[in-house]
């Protein structure tokens, strides 16, 4: 089973997949992480995926599609993956139809996590806080005013995906703002056709 989750970044969608990895056997697919551990590792990619996402803005789909390519060849990915904030654009989510196509796959359901813009950014305003507080470092890509920039390239880029999805009768929205738990139960509910 392949599913897809997205939502505004901060929505819990990194969450919710790992609880759906968890339960299900799926790997999560972060598009996010494997570029932050592109940037960690100091690869060319990385370098240039970095100056992008500190500006808030997105990498190239050529790079996105090549990454997640390689990562369904691995064999734990064989039975599907949980898409974590992938694809971001209309232009991905037809490439990675085509993808999985291919290989004899298809997208099995989209779900949306809905929450409150401003919701958001206040938990990101605490967030950086609390890191400081405890002395860390905020991720760059993580500040309020980051998330901001991010929340518009969202609704810009992101949101026509609520169409392209229900369009295709795989599209199922929660609400992201409930607990961790009924979230998960709803997604839940949802993979499963009670919902």
């Amino acid at each position: 089973m392949n599913l897809v989750l997205f939502g505004p970044p901060g929505a819990g969608k990194g969450t919710q997949a790992k609880l759906l990895t968890e339960a299900r056997g799926l790997p999560q697919l972060s598009t996010g992480d494997m570029l932050r551990a592109a940037i960690a590792a100091g690869t060319e990619l990385g370098l240039n995926a970095k100056a992008i996402m500190d500006r808030g803005n997105l990498v190239s789909d050529d790079i996105v599609i090549g990454i997640i390519a390689a990562r369904l060849d691995r064999p734990d990915a064989a039975n599907g993956a949980v898409f974590d904030g992938f694809p971001r654009t209309i232009a991905q989510a037809e490439a990675l139809d085509r993808l999985l196509e291919s290989r004899g796959q298809k997208i099995d359901r989209a779900i949306e996590l809905k929450v409150n813009d401003e919701a958001l950014i206040r938990r990101s305003e605490s967030r950086v806080k609390e890191m400081l507080a405890t002395g860390q470092t905020p991720r760059t890509d993580d500040t309020p005013e980051t998330l901001r920039n991010r929340l518009g390239v969202y609704y810009k880029n992101t949101a026509p995906l609520i169409a392209y999805y229900r369009n295709q009768g795989k599209l199922k929205t929660v609400d992201g703002m409930a607990a961790i738990p009924e979230v998960a139960r709803s997604i839940a509910a949802v993979i499963e056709g009670r919902a």
